[in-house]
């Protein structure tokens, strides 16, 4: 039976104190104290343990940290082939209109001006490349300028395959400062609210590539059937 998409979205308000009893992929990890931020792990389902270690945050008094998790019917490296062009998220991210690369090739450290759609409370976001494992599938950029609310922004996208191998996993997990006059939950509503676009537009499009992946080819081949010509 195919593999629906479906889509998790979990907040998290860290706790104080520690949990030795919760399991890492809940709870935050042990210790906070004044001024001093919490590790966080925001993921809401089992992962393989290097994804988990991926999405440990470090989240501040005054940052909110959450994580959105889809489920794709493509093979990650088609997933991933779209993904990874950290100079065109608009292929995917309908929030924004435009890219420009302002510095460097694409590899990490490149430097990306992103336009935002109108009608959000953001005109321009200046952000950096910190990760791309292409072996790994791991996926991290922050946000390091521009016209917006969203400070010191941070996420992490990583992929892995199903149980049985039939689709692909995302997790896409991010810390951000609460902006003046936002609480934390209106904070994680609303970043949440956009990473579940995102991801459930990524969805459709790896999908559809995987489809026409999967059409592609002479009817002798999709048959599995040789034929030899004299």
């Amino acid at each position: 039976m195919p593999m629906p998409s479906s889509l998790q979205i979990h907040r998290i308000t860290p706790p104080t104190t520690t949990n030795s009893a919760a399991s890492p992929a809940a709870a935050a990890i042990n210790f906070q104290k004044h001024g001093q931020p919490t590790w966080v792990i925001p993921v809401p389902i089992s992962v393989p343990e290097n994804v988990l270690h991926c999405h440990t945050h470090a989240v501040g008094p005054n940052q909110c940290c959450s994580a959105a998790v889809q489920s794709i019917m493509a093979p990650v490296d088609t997933v991933w082939s779209v993904v990874r062009r950290f100079d065109n998220p608009q292929a995917y991210k309908h929030f924004l209109k435009s890219c420009h690369v302002i510095v460097g090739d694409g590899n990490v450290g490149t430097l990306r001006e992103v336009h935002v759609v109108s009608g959000l409370p953001a005109e321009t976001s200046t952000e950096r490349l910190e990760i791309l494992d292409d072996e790994r599938h791991v996926m991290s950029f922050r946000v390091v300028g521009g016209e917006h609310r969203l400070h010191n922004y941070r996420s992490i996208t990583t992929l892995h395959a199903t149980p049985d191998h039939s689709g692909t996993v995302v997790v896409e997990s991010y810390v951000v400062d609460i902006p003046p006059g936002n609480t934390k939950e209106e904070t994680c509503v609303f970043v949440d609210t956009i990473v579940r676009c995102n991801l459930q537009s990524l969805a459709q499009m790896a999908e559809n590539l995987a489809k026409k992946s999967n059409n592609h080819g002479s009817p002798e081949q999709k048959s599995g059937r040789l034929i030899v010509g004299f």
